[in-house]
């Protein structure tokens, strides 16, 4: 099911994808220099798509980390609760030994021969034959 789930999302997003990428094959040329504009030190010619997907991975990363530094406090809490959980199955483990080497087994007594369940063996309660 799982995988059903992830190509009904795939395929229809590569079709999409691939679309744009034929739609958008012009060249355009990127500057990284605010201050001249004619002769940019720092620029970089690629194909339009290419460039909107390489924004749109970078978007996709930066929201990644944003999202697992914001997450930090629930990952610190999980692991302090499970050192917890971890020392407190420790102690559980340490109580219950001592219980069964403080108590001593209960005793059973010896039952007559002779005499089952309801009395002597082979009757009911009834005394009746089995």
């Amino acid at each position: 099911m799982r995988k059903f789930l992830t190509a009904l999302i795939v395929i229809p997003l590569a079709l999409i994808l691939v679309t744009f990428a034929v739609a958008n094959r012009h060249f355009v040329t990127v500057s990284f220099d605010p201050f001249v504009s004619d002769d940019p030190s720092f620029s970089a010619t690629m194909p339009l798509f290419l460039l909107l997907i390489l924004v749109a991975a970078l978007g996709v990363v930066a929201g990644g980390c944003a999202v697992w530094l914001a997450q930090r406090h629930w990952r610190r809490a999980a692991r302090r609760h499970e050192a917890d959980a971890r020392a407190a199955r420790g102690e559980l483990a340490d109580l219950r030994a001592q219980v069964t080497t403080a108590r001593p087994e209960a005793q059973r007594l010896p039952v007559p021969s002779g005499v089952g369940l309801y009395g002597s063996i082979g009757r009911d309660k009834q005394r009746a034959t089995l």
